[in-house]
């Protein structure tokens, strides 16, 4: 019997300010409710992304910016978050959060990161409260490091991930498949691999079976590693999504998903994406989906 390797550090909680529209809260709480459920044992605690690592999918312009808190005011609009120690420190640590957790899903066929899904963030800069794309950057990691050659980014968070999709745009070892909602942020979308552009007000058994169809014809490619955004933001009573998908949907979705690939043993790194629930403990519940349909596949 394995337990489901869970990466995680106290950092990714960050001062923000206690009335920021961003849930920064719902790490550090996903992280004990793991442990109280009994779906996570223990953490494993990554190191801070290293510069080295961050130029594989941003510019060195724009992390100097970031580290050295020299990014212009428009840049920092963009992003959403202040430029304060504790947000540098909390993206650097996500970022090699998600390196580490697709390093332990090669390893193990199933890692999860209890943070990640930056996917706004693109090769010159942050957005949407995402500052560095931590999918991108350890998707690009394991390329040049030859643990993987045929990438696919899944990335089923209610915003599309327009950010992945302009960062390996040229790249033909990554494919980009965004499953979001038509109408919501970013109002201008990049080009993705593929695009399923979903209606508003969108239920969860149209929802799931789109899915499938997709899934379907994406399993006929030879891809030999799984990057799986599982943002709960699609769920109905979310402040910034505008599907409704039930709590039954989300945990649907995340077990198709994260079956499907690892019946084919294709190593597979789940992490959160978005979720800004009205009903904070709801959220933390929802986000723990991914990490329960992953160690119930493990065990």
């Amino acid at each position: 019997m394995m337990d489901l390797p869970v990466v995680n550090h106290e950092d990714y909680f960050a001062k923000i300010g206690d009335d920021h529209k961003f849930p920064i809260n719902k790490f550090g709480e996903l992280a004990n409710y793991l442990i109280t459920n009994d779906i996570v044992k223990k953490f494993h605690k990554p190191y801070s992304c290293s510069e080295e690592t961050l130029r594989r999918a941003h510019s060195e312009k724009y992390i100097k910016d970031i580290k050295n808190k020299t990014l212009d005011k428009n840049g920092v609009k963009k992003i959403g978050f202040p430029l304060v120690d504790s947000v540098i420190k909390r993206s650097l640590v996500a970022t090699g959060g998600t390196v580490l957790a697709s390093k332990l899903a090669i390893k193990n066929g199933l890692a999860c990161n209890t943070a990640g899904g930056s996917h706004h963030a693109n090769f010159e800069g942050g957005a949407g409260y995402c500052v560095f794309n931590d999918v991108a950057v350890a998707a690009q990691y394991l390329l040049d490091r030859g643990l993987a050659s045929k990438i696919l980014i899944v990335d089923l968070d209610v915003h599309q991930g327009n950010g992945n999709s302009d960062i390996f745009q040229d790249n033909k070892n990554v494919f980009t498949f965004s499953m979001h909602s038509k109408s919501n942020y970013p109002a201008k979308k990049s080009i993705s691999d593929l695009d399923v552009a979903l209606e508003d007000n969108i239920e969860d058994k149209q929802y799931i079976e789109i899915l499938k169809s997709h899934l379907t014809k994406l399993s006929e490619e030879k891809f030999d590693f799984i990057f799986y955004i599982a943002g709960v933001d699609i769920h109905f009573n979310d402040r910034l999504g505008k599907l409704k998908i039930s709590d039954e949907g989300i945990r649907q979705r995340d077990e198709l998903v994260t079956e499907n690939f690892f019946s084919k043993k294709i190593p597979l790194c789940g992490v959160l994406g978005g979720g800004y629930n009205k009903d904070f403990n709801k959220l933390v519940e929802l986000h723990s989906i991914l990490h329960q349909s992953c160690a119930k596949l493990i065990k």
